[in-house]
Order: C-alpha cells, then sequence, then structure tokens
C-alpha cells in the first residue's frame, strides 16, 4: 500500500538534492506550508495511535479474546495496520517538505548565479 507514492516523494526529494528541481521560494512557500500543517496533522494522529491498540471488551470466551486482539493488532501493529500506513504518510510528507526545502535553495542558487555576471560587470 502506498509504495509508489513513497518511491515517487523519494525520487523528487533526491532530484532536488541533487539540483535537478529548482523551484521560486515565493511560489513554493504556499506548498510548504500546506506540507508541513498534513505532517503535523499525521504527526498528532501519530502520537494517539497508541491508545487503538487497546484491546476492546469483546468477552471472556475465547471469540471474544481472538477478536479482540485481532482488534489490537490492526490498529498499532505491523503491515498493513493503522499506524503503519499514517507513518508511511508521514514519511511521505518528510520527503516532500525535503524536496520542497531543497528545490527552493537550488532555484536560489541558480538565481544568483545568473546574477553574478551582472553585479561585477
Amino acid at each position: 500500500m502506498g509504495n509508489s507514492s513513497v518511491a515517487d516523494a523519494n525520487a523528487f526529494k533526491n532530484a532536488a538534492v541533487a539540483g535537478q528541481v529548482a523551484v521560486d521560494p515565493d511560489a513554493a512557500q504556499t506548498v510548504l506550508n500546506k506540507i508541513r500543517t498534513g505532517k503535523d496533522s499525521v504527526e498528532a494522529l501519530l502520537r494517539g495511535a497508541g491508545a487503538l491498540a487497546e484491546a476492546p471488551k469483546l468477552g471472556a470466551n475465547p471469540v471474544g479474546q481472538a477478536m479482540a486482539a485481532k482488534f489490537s493488532q490492526r490498529a498499532d501493529g505491523g503491515g498493513d495496520s493503522y499506524a503503519a500506513a499514517l507513518q508511511n504518510l508521514y514519511n511521505q510528507y518528510a520527503q516532500a517538505e525535503q524536496g520542497i526545502v531543497s528545490a527552493m535553495a537550488a532555484y536560489k542558487e541558480v538565481d544568483e548565479a545568473g546574477a553574478d555576471p551582472f553585479n561585477h560587470a
């Protein structure tokens, strides 16, 4: 789930870090703010995800206990759990944030390099 999104976010970040992508900082600031807001929201959900792992009280019989354990694992366990999905989303936000910041820095470098000949004339 989401593997291509993770790869896409990572590829964008790597391209930006390598200087292959440049973005006008003024134009990108709104996007960066939205990415950071989303990242903060997911982080808050991650902090609360552990509370979902508490097994529901479905009775003392074996079926109720098995179902309670299953619900608990799906909330906070590995693989396709709620917490794992949130962590995946958080990582995508972090990669996108790093990519945008790097692309903004690359733009500044390109802009300064383009203006440099005029500053020494």
